[in-house]
């Protein structure tokens, strides 16, 4: 077996268990008590007037919240990692959380809802299903073929295509920020770290680091930008990447990801990609014992 491909299912059984409730930190006691279940949540579509960092709070023009309020003017609290990302004059959909017996209202699951972003997420998430399906059985993607193309939102809420990377070389993994497995994503994005330290010693001037996640449920911009942060990531050429679950799906299967989900447990592989400047994947690695200078190693000084 070549040993860019991935291992057998049985071999998950090597790898962590990783349990997703509670994992996550929250960033403010109204959050808290939702996580804690003491709330109620609804369905929010809106516009986002004002962003008062100091306070975490967005002030949203928010629409009719069926069988709750109609649309009115609120201040909603959010999390740092949305504050982060909220622009004022951006659509957003979102959760209402009603914190119960207090007066707090929090915004979780925040997205974007432009319509031309959510219009081209789409398109892309259907392209990459359909590219799936007709691709059956040779679904997986072996070293020397072409990546498959994406639309994905970024850490800021941008909508990123594949197309913006051409040229340049990619590496690619998976994680999701509630994994606390210190061997699995953790170390993944440690030593996607390195690799960005390294390369940039080595003069590698046309890399570009993508981290996709395989958690989408959880994992919005906002909590992606909170994740970079907190570790002090470099995201000039950094991004860490969120979208559809259909569409993380049909990735996790073109790129060999092994993903079970067992009510709130997720066992995972890890894989990490090399990809040239002409989007063919050069080289590949599964697990999470590779050394970050042996990709420097073989990338193209350009």
């Amino acid at each position: 077996m070549k040993s860019h491909r991935l291992p057998p299912v049985a071999a998950l059984a090597a790898f962590a268990v990783v349990v997703l409730a509670g994992c996550a930190k929250p960033d403010a006691a109204p959050a808290a008590a939702a996580s804690a279940g003491k709330a109620d949540r609804w369905p929010l579509t809106g516009e986002i007037l004002k962003v008062d960092a100091a306070r975490k709070v967005l002030v949203v023009h928010h629409d009719d919240i069926k069988g709750y309020m109609p649309a009115m003017t609120m201040e909603f609290f959010a999390s740092a990692g949305d504050i982060a990302v909220a622009k004022p004059g951006q659509r957003i959909r979102a959760e209402m959380v009603e914190v119960k017996d207090s007066d707090f209202y929090h915004l979780e699951k925040i997205w974007p809802a432009d319509p031309v972003a959510v219009t081209a997420i789409d398109v892309g998430a259907n392209q990459l299903r359909q590219d799936t399906h007709s691709r059956g059985k040779n679904a997986y993607r072996e070293v020397g073929e072409t990546a498959p193309d994406f639309s994905l939102y970024d850490q800021t809420g941008r909508v990123v295509q594949a197309a913006r990377f051409r040229g340049k070389q990619i590496m690619v993994n998976f994680i999701f920020t509630r994994c606390p497995i210190a061997t699995m994503c953790p170390a993944a994005t440690a030593k996607m770290m390195a690799v960005q330290r390294l390369a940039r010693a080595a003069e590698v001037k046309n890399l570009e680091l993508i981290s996709i996640t395989l958690d989408p449920a959880f994992d919005t911009p906002g909590v992606l930008h909170a994740y970079a942060e907190a570790r002090g990531i470099d995201t000039a050429n950094f991004s860490f990447l969120t979208g559809p679950e259909t569409a993380i799906k049909d990735l996790l299967t073109q790129f060999g990801v092994i993903v079970e989900f067992e009510g709130p447990l997720i066992k995972h592989t890890l894989a990490t990609l090399l990809i040239d400047g002409q989007g063919r994947i050069a080289h590949r690695t599964d697990g999470s014992m590779w050394e970050p200078q042996d990709f420097v190693a073989k990338m193209k000084r350009e």
